[in-house]
């Protein structure tokens, strides 16, 4: 087990995989590096490869002892990749791997950076009147978050798992809930509820056109928890050369339906 020491003193589980030029690939909520062991095994033939937990999951699930926010996740990127002396890193995150890789973009800029690869994220999550291109395929509203703070964590949580896999919804509830508690119990659930509550405040749009490196979007078709608009925003929004990748009959967890095509588009980056 390797683990990255951080300056308050709490430890980041990390792997560390191949040479070459370096490539971050950051999970999602309630996920963990996990999500890329497949990918991983033909990347690391061609690149250094870097995977590891956020805070509050996985192997980093002890390493909470602060409040969790996406601007404490961006935080410990800049050390990671500070403190392992990376440069031109080509930056991968997937959902709130990708809120994470904006937030660092918006607080350290792209200087240490090579290529931005944002997978099945939108910049803010929060629908209104004007931007329908958030959560839940523009239908999170502020409303629906003041309505689920009032709710359990475990039916929060479970309607996210549905909205990421619609096909979950004929799973009987039983059975859902048995896999939700099961996965979570490789969480801190106080750290989820901190990033969660983070996650919907945030609002990164200003931040697409500061990106000063090529930027890169894989999205879900038909989508799931966010509208495949969203790949044509990005492209209006870039100022740099920009690639829209889509993953055809996928839902938000196309890395693992299909690490193999993933590994492939990640390889022409490379």
């Amino acid at each position: 087990m390797s683990e990255f020491t951080l300056k308050n003193g709490m430890k980041l589980y990390y792997q560390d995989f191949g040479s070459g030029q370096p490539v971050i690939l950051m999970h999602g909520w309630t996920s963990s590096h996990k999500i890329y062991s497949e990918p991983v095994k033909r990347l690391n033939k061609k690149a250094r490869c870097i995977i590891y937990d956020h805070r509050g999951h996985g192997g980093s699930r002890d390493a909470d002892q602060e409040t969790v926010t996406m601007e404490t996740l961006a935080s410990d990127l800049n050390e990671l990749i500070e403190g392992l002396s990376l440069s031109k890193v080509t930056l991968v995150g997937w959902s709130m791997g990708a809120g994470t890789a904006m937030t660092y973009i918006r607080n350290f800029g792209c200087s240490a950076l090579r290529h931005v690869v944002l997978c099945d994220m939108t910049p803010r999550q929060i629908n209104d009147t004007e931007w329908k291109l958030g959560l839940y395929q523009g239908k999170y509203t502020k409303e629906d978050m003041e309505e689920n703070a009032g709710e359990s964590f475990l039916h929060m949580y479970q309607s996210f798992a549905v909205g990421a896999v619609p096909k979950a919804k004929n799973v009987p509830k039983f059975l859902m809930r048995y896999a939700l508690k099961k996965r979570l119990k490789h969480c801190n659930e106080t750290v989820l509820k901190s990033l969660s509550d983070s996650m919907k405040k945030q609002d990164n749009r200003d931040v697409i056109s500061k990106i000063s490196v090529p930027l890169t979007y894989f999205y879900a078709v038909p989508g799931s928890l966010f509208s495949p608009e969203l790949a044509d925003w990005y492209r209006q929004q870039a100022k740099v050369p920009f690639k829209a990748v889509a993953f055809p009959e996928s839902s938000h967890m196309f890395i693992s339906e299909h690490p193999d095509e993933f590994a492939d588009e990640l390889e022409k980056l490379l």
